[in-house]
C-alpha cells in the first residue's frame, strides 16, 4: 500500500433522507492494470531542461521521475519525442524510429524506460499516424516522383479544380486556419499538384488506403515495444480515414478543444444523435486498422501492452467504438473535460459515459486538462455559460483565479473518485494556471500564426513547469531560459512550495490516488445518490475493498450536510463545521 498523503478531514454531521439509487455501473471485476490506472501526461518540451538550452528532454524526465513516484501515479504518457522540425512542437515527425537531438538520443529514451520501470511506472509514448511532418523522407520522395508515382500515393495529393488547377481540390478547411491543400511546385518548375493537411502545411496526411502506409505504421509499433514502452496513445484517431472521393463539407473545422458552453450545451451534447457526417472524422475504415493495431500489441502477452484513442468524436456511443474488444483500450472522454461546471450536466455526462462504456465493455477514461485546452484550473475561474476560444490574452477578459483553483480541486476530486482510468496533465497537480498574460510575440502555436491571431491557440497550457521558487526559471533547467515565458505567480505554485504542507494541491493529488487506489474506487460500481438538491452530484461507490464511499460534489450556494455516521476520507478544501462548502467535493466512508 502506498504511503498515505497529508489531508485535512473531519468527521461529519448528519443528513436526513439521503439513499442510493440501484447501481447503473457495475463494479469492474477485470484486474487489468489499465482498466483503472492513473496516468500522468508529461510534455517533454516543459517539464524538466537538463542542459540549460531553454527546453525540455528525455534526461530531464529522467531525473525528475521520483516525484511522479512521490505523487503516486501509475503510468506516465510523454508527448513526442521524434526527430521533427517542430512545427506543431513535435506533433510533425519527420523519423518515428529516433529522438530528435532537442530532446536527447534513442538511448536517453532507452534510459528514461529504464529508470521508469525501477519505479514502477509504465511508459505510454504518442503516436502520430493521421500525418507526418513534410520533411519525412517519405514526403520527399512524394515531391521528388512526381504525379501519379508510388511515392506520391503514400499521401493525398489531388489536381486541383479550374481550368488551370489552380483551386484546391476540394473546399476543406485546416483545423489550424485556413485551407487544408496547398500546391506543390513540380521539379520542372511548373505548378502542379496539390497535398491535403489537415493541420499545418508541414503536416501533410497520410493515405490510409495504402498499403505500404498500414505495414510501416505496424513495424513503428514493434520498433518501440521492443524497446520496452507498454502503450501508445494514438493522435487524431478519428482522423486516418477520409470518405471516397473527398467530398465538399460546408461545417467550419474548430481547433481541437474550443469550445462554446453557451451554444453548445453538454445536455444537448450528451443525448444520441447521428454520427459525424465529416467527411474525414470519425469513418468507419479507422476501426480495421485499429483492429490490426491491437493484435500486434496482443502478441507481447501479459501485462498489456495498451492504445488509447484521442478520438474527439460525438456522441459517446460513436466514442466507445473505439474501445471494443478488440480495438482500442481507452478513449480519452472528451465529453466530460468539456462539461460546464454545473451539477446537471456534471450527472448526465456521468451517467451517459458509463452506460456507453459498458456497452462494449470497456471502462471510461476520465480527463480535465491536457496540452490542447485551457488548463481546468483556469478554465473554471469563469462563469458556466462563458463563451470563449482555446486561449486567453492579457485583453481577455481574465479568470477568477482562485474560484477556479477551488473548482479545479472539487472538479479533479470528483473525477478520480470514478470508476474506470484517469489521465492527469502536467502541473495539474500544482494547480497550476494558464498563462493569460503572454505577449503575442512569444508565442508558437501554429494555429497562432494561421488565423492571423484570431486564436491564440495552446501555448498558454504549454509553459515550463516550476519546481522551486528561488531558482532560475523557477527550477525547470539550469539556467534562466524557458522556451515560453513563465508567469512570475508560477513561483508560488513551485513543487518546492507544496511538498509536505497540508492542504496544498500536491498534496491534495497525493490523497486523492493513495486512497483511492486503496479504496478501489477505479473498479467500483456507481449508483445515484437521492435526496441532494440538484445542485449537488452525489454518487455511491462501492466495492469489495471500498465497502460504500459517497462521492459528493457541491456547486450549489450553500454548505451541505452528510449522512449519519459519514466518515470522510479526502475532500478538495476544508470543511465547514462538517458541513461541505460551495465548489467543494468529499469522499466519505458510509456507515
Amino acid at each position: 500500500m502506498r504511503e498515505r498523503a497529508l489531508t485535512l478531514v473531519t468527521r461529519t454531521a448528519s443528513h436526513p433522507a439521503v439513499r442510493a439509487a440501484a447501481p447503473f455501473h457495475p463494479a469492474d471485476h477485470d484486474d487489468a492494470w489499465w482498466r483503472s490506472a492513473v496516468i500522468y501526461q508529461i510534455y517533454p518540451r516543459s517539464w524538466a531542461d537538463s542542459d540549460g538550452d531553454g527546453m525540455g528532454d528525455l534526461p530531464g524526465i529522467t531525473a525528475r521521475l521520483e516525484h511522479l513516484q512521490y505523487l503516486g501515479v501509475d503510468a506516465i504518457w510523454l508527448s513526442p519525442f521524434y526527430t521533427s522540425p517542430q512545427a506543431d512542437a513535435g506533433y510533425d515527425v519527420a523519423d518515428y524510429r529516433d529522438v530528435d537531438p532537442r530532446f536527447g538520443a534513442l538511448a536517453d529514451a532507452d534510459a528514461l524506460l529504464a529508470r521508469a520501470h525501477e519505479l514502477g511506472l509504465k511508459v505510454i509514448v504518442d503516436l502520430v499516424p493521421n500525418h507526418s511532418s513534410d520533411e519525412h523522407a517519405w514526403f520527399r520522395a512524394a515531391l521528388a516522383a512526381g504525379p501519379g508515382s508510388p511515392e506520391r500515393d503514400r499521401y493525398i495529393f489531388r489536381d486541383g479544380r479550374g481550368p488551370a488547377g489552380d483551386e484546391p481540390p476540394n473546399n476543406w478547411d485546416s483545423v489550424f486556419g485556413g485551407s487544408a491543400w496547398t500546391r506543390v511546385t513540380e521539379a520542372d518548375g511548373t505548378p502542379g499538384q496539390w497535398y491535403l493537411h489537415l493541420f499545418d502545411p508541414k503536416q501533410p496526411d497520410f493515405n490510409w488506403d495504402h498499403d505500404e502506409v498500414r505495414a510501416e505504421f505496424e513495424s513503428v509499433l514493434r520498433f518501440w515495444l521492443d524497446r520496452g514502452v507498454d502503450g501508445f496513445r494514438v493522435d487524431v484517431a478519428h482522423g486516418l480515414v477520409k470518405q471516397p472521393g473527398l467530398p465538399d463539407w460546408h461545417n467550419r473545422t474548430h481547433m481541437l478543444g474550443e469550445t462554446d458552453e453557451a451554444a453548445a450545451h453538454v445536455l444537448d451534447k450528451v443525448k444520441p444523435q447521428p454520427t459525424n457526417l465529416s467527411p474525414y472524422w470519425d469513418q468507419d475504415g479507422v476501426h480495421e486498422i485499429y483492429r490490426s493495431w491491437r493484435r500486434v500489441l496482443d502478441s507481447y502477452g501479459t501485462p498489456a501492452r495498451i492504445l488509447c484513442a484521442e478520438a474527439w468524436v460525438e456522441p459517446q456511443e460513436r466514442a466507445v467504438l473505439y474501445t471494443r474488444p478488440d480495438e482500442m483500450h481507452q478513449a480519452f472522454n472528451f465529453d466530460f473535460l468539456g462539461t460546464p461546471w454545473v451539477a446537471e450536466d456534471l450527472v448526465a455526462v456521468i451517467e451517459r459515459s458509463l452506460e456507453a462504456a459498458d456497452s462494449v465493455g470497456a471502462p471510461s477514461t476520465w480527463v480535465l486538462s491536457n496540452h490542447d485546452v485551457v488548463r481546468h484550473a483556469t478554465r473554471l475561474g469563469y462563469a458556466p455559460g462563458t463563451k470563449r476560444k482555446n486561449g486567453i490574452g492579457a485583453d481577455d477578459p481574465q479568470p477568477d483565479r482562485a474560484r477556479g483553483l477551488q473548482r479545479a480541486r472539487a472538479a479533479t476530486t470528483l473525477m478520480l473518485g470514478l470508476p474506470g482510468g484517469a489521465y492527469l496533465y502536467q502541473g495539474e497537480e500544482l494547480g497550476l494556471p494558464e498563462s493569460t498574460t503572454m505577449p503575442d510575440e512569444f508565442r508558437q502555436d501554429p494555429t497562432f500564426v494561421r488565423t492571423g491571431g484570431e486564436e491564440l491557440g495552446r501555448d498558454g497550457c504549454r509553459v515550463p513547469i516550476p519546481w522551486t521558487k528561488d531558482a532560475p526559471g523557477f527550477g525547470f533547467g539550469p539556467s534562466d531560459r524557458t522556451w515560453l515565458p513563465q508567469p512570475e505567480v508560477y513561483g508560488d505554485y513551485a513543487v518546492d512550495q507544496q511538498r509536505g504542507v497540508a492542504g496544498s494541491t500536491l498534496e491534495l493529488y497525493r490523497t486523492l490516488l493513495a486512497t483511492r487506489a486503496e479504496l478501489g474506487l477505479g473498479r467500483a460500481s456507481l449508483a445515484l445518490v437521492e435526496g441532494y438538491a440538484a445542485d449537488v452530484v452525489a454518487l455511491e461507490a462501492a466495492g469489495p475493498e471500498s465497502g460504500r464511499v459517497l462521492v459528493l460534489a457541491n456547486l450549489g450556494d450553500e454548505a451541505v450536510e452528510l449522512p449519519a455516521g459519514a466518515d470522510v476520507v479526502a475532500a478538495s478544501g476544508p470543511l465547514a463545521d462538517g458541513r461541505v462548502p460551495t465548489d467543494t467535493t468529499v469522499w466519505a466512508r458510509l456507515a
